[in-house]
């Protein structure tokens, strides 16, 4: 049977219980289209980013 050698840290403890408070992805309005897009991503509806037509919108 495996047993740990030492025991745990309250430290490494807290750090692999910290993941547990993660938050779900963020996501913005936008301004142009009204669809949800993550922040600082390109609209793939629209192919915009930061006002420049970047790639080719997918709605096509």
């Amino acid at each position: 049977m495996a047993v740990p050698k030492r025991k745990t840290t309250p430290m490494k403890r807290g750090f692999r219980r910290s993941a547990d408070a993660l938050k779900g992805a963020a996501y913005v309005e936008d301004k142009d289209s009204g669809e949800l897009r993550r922040p600082h991503h390109v609209d793939l509806k629209s192919g915009m980013y930061r006002g420049r037509q970047i790639m080719e919108p997918k709605g096509n």
